[in-house]
């Protein structure tokens, strides 16, 4: 059990060699990390499924992840949309990622759904995006998701503002290029160990 591998690893220095007290102490901690890796685990499960979202694929089993609903009113999923692929291709002179200056592709586009990715502006890592539309009577919904790529639990709200800042307005504090628009989040939900400050979305 980790109770007795924790007692075990307080008198390893007492060893008769440095290999057996080595091997044991890297059993404990495993051992010691085990509820821990469980619960993040069953979090990322819960965060994946729920709500019918569709997250990015992440090469790490234990990932940061980020997911908003958003309600746009008064404007058609198009414009939403256009206004999106604007910011991106307009980076950097006509638009630049308010959140540390990191850089936007878009992976795909089709009817209703798009596929981003954004590397940090340190370049050092690369988050994906996924985005669904779907037009109602009073304007736009928004279903968004950011998964980071790399073993991850604190983000700092990176993800949260991966998605923010692709449909924030000028009410907001963002530079819209082609429409801007006010917008309301119905639900945001990150993973365990994720932020959602959106104050930190504005740090340039």
């Amino acid at each position: 059990s980790s109770r007795f591998c924790l007692e075990r690893c307080a008198i390893w220095p007492a060893l008769d060699t440095l290999r057996q007290a080595a091997l044991l102490h890297c059993h404990c901690q495993k051992a010691a990390m085990a509820p821990l890796r469980a619960l993040l685990l069953l979090a990322a499960a819960g965060t994946a499924a729920a709500d019918g979202y569709s997250c990015p694929r992440s090469g790490s089993l234990i990932h940061a992840t980020a997911r908003v609903h958003v309600a746009i009113a008064g404007v058609s999923c198009s414009d939403v949309a256009d206004e999106i692929a604007a910011r991106v291709d307009g980076q950097p002179n006509r638009w630049h990622d308010p959140h540390n200056r990191g850089t936007y592709w878009i992976t795909s586009r089709g009817s209703g759904h798009m596929s981003l990715s954004r590397r940090t502006g340190d370049n050092k890592y690369t988050d994906k995006m996924t985005l669904r539309f779907s037009d109602g009577e009073r304007g736009c919904e928004v279903w968004g998701c950011s998964a980071s790529q790399v073993f991850s639990v604190f983000d700092y709200s990176t993800n949260y503002c991966n998605l923010r800042m692709l449909y924030c307005g000028s009410s907001d504090g963002c530079k819209p290029v082609v429409h801007d628009f006010s917008h309301r989040e119905v639900r945001v939900r990150t993973s365990l160990g994720a932020g959602r400050d959106k104050n930190r979305c504005l740090a340039a």
